[in-house]
């Protein structure tokens, strides 16, 4: 397909902000559907984050409980979804971060209602299943890269 430069210029602004719109909504799918399997595990507790990060020989990054849960949290989670929930961090704060400390419960009040929120005020319309969803946790799509 041709496309004049001029035009495609011109929808720039308009692309971007479909683009980040895109990124917050499968923020928001990623952490509902956690937020939804951390519920039904009835996991809780503290965990520290961490980022990959090579000067400290650390190649994927972490999820540590620091009430001592490891094992429940390595029979629930694994590399792959330590990774949507590092990425999607670090999308909803607007940045990369080392660290991050924070209660497993806090998962659907600290980035899902938010989330969730700011969808809603920028005009997007959820899905008849997300609206009407009794614990609105919608089902995950499992393509991690699109958030990037």
């Amino acid at each position: 397909m041709r496309m004049k430069l001029t035009n495609l210029l011109a929808s720039r602004q308009t692309l971007q902000r479909q683009v980040y719109l895109a990124n917050l909504a499968y923020c928001y799918r990623t952490f509902a559907d956690l937020a939804r399997r951390l519920d039904q595990a009835r996991l809780q507790g503290p965990v520290l984050l961490s980022q990959a990060d090579a000067a400290e020989e650390r190649t994927w990054p972490t999820l540590v409980s620091l009430d001592g849960r490891q094992s429940m949290i390595e029979e629930h989670f694994g590399d792959h979804d330590v990774l949507l929930m590092s990425d999607a961090i670090a999308f909803a704060v607007d940045g990369d971060f080392s660290e991050l400390r924070f209660d497993l419960s806090e998962l659907t009040s600290r980035f899902v209602t938010p989330l969730r929120r700011t969808l809603l005020q920028a005009g997007v319309e959820l899905d008849a299943d997300e609206a009407s969803s009794t614990d609105g946790h919608p089902t995950q799509d499992t393509n991690h890269d699109a958030m990037r």
